[in-house]
């Protein structure tokens, strides 16, 4: 239970990265939304069998990591932790798609698989974009900049309490389930009656901690408005951060840029 409870609340570290000071967290949230969007869009715009016109979007999340000085490792692990989701979606392809499309070696591949590996590529870039954008923005900061672009406040507001609420939910199940194995012997207590009564008390625990959480951000001068300790304003590096990546991403949407080099590379070498 302890392994579970630590790697859930891992996902809080990701807040507590964008507390660094770098020129990449520095930016203005809205910049960083609005060019991982596009990112996105552009990604997930590709056929089925793309693969190799999506590496070069790699770039994005690479070179973010470098300047953001984020944990690389970490944030792998986060990745490959959501990774099977992808797997079981493109699982299947490989037994539906069965014609060949191209040949490495005596070895043919058929759709299905270059299917499914394009379905995990897109996967991995754009699930790390959006742990990146977390990491260097805040999920606080995320929600402002929806509601700063023009979303509901309600609809942000509610975004950024169901996530801050999921610790609360995680916190009291965990209280509720060490208490039940402190007080649990011989297999006694482990059954689905039990289970039942621990839901039931998980609801009445969680909605009581979270009517005094309310109560006090009330008692704090909460109005409703997301406010960060950062200044946030649209400036030039705000303009060329989103212009020059949205530019790259649709060269690299309309332009396949390894078979371009490799044609290139292939006519000097004759």
């Amino acid at each position: 239970m302890a392994k579970l409870e630590s790697a859930f609340f891992d996902i809080g570290t990701l807040d507590a990265l964008a507390g660094d000071d770098t020129p990449l967290h520095r930016l203005d949230p809205r910049a960083k939304l609005v060019t991982t969007l596009v990112f996105v869009l552009m990604v997930v715009s590709f056929d089925r069998y793309a693969l190799s016109a999506l590496i070069p979007f790699a770039l994005f999340p690479i070179l973010l990591i470098a300047r953001g000085r984020l944990p690389a490792g970490f944030l792998l692990r986060k990745l490959l932790l959501a990774a099977p989701f992808a797997f079981f979606v493109g699982i299947f392809n490989p037994f539906l798609d069965r014609e060949i499309m191209l040949h490495l070696g005596a070895w043919g591949i058929s759709g299905g698989w270059v299917s499914f590996a394009s379905i995990l590529l897109r996967f991995a870039l754009t699930v790390l974009a959006a742990l990146i954008l977390i990491a260097t923005t805040s999920f606080s900061g995320v929600c402002m900049a929806l509601e700063r672009l023009g979303a509901p406040r309600a609809f942000a507001l509610q975004l950024l309490f169901l996530y801050r609420y999921l610790f609360v939910l995680v916190d009291e199940a965990t209280r509720l389930v060490r208490a039940r194995a402190l007080r649990s012997f011989r297999g006694r207590g482990l059954g689905m009656q039990t289970f039942g009564h621990l839901i039931g008390q998980l609801l009445l625990r969680t909605l009581a901690r979270a009517r005094r959480i309310h109560l006090a951000m009330l008692c704090r001068g909460f109005d409703g408005e997301i406010r960060m300790l950062r200044s946030s304003r649209i400036a030039m590096a705000e303009l060329f951060f989103v212009a020059g990546w949205s530019g790259y991403f649709l060269l690299c949407r309309f332009i396949n840029l390894p078979q371009l080099f490799g044609t290139l590379l292939t006519d000097l070498l004759r």
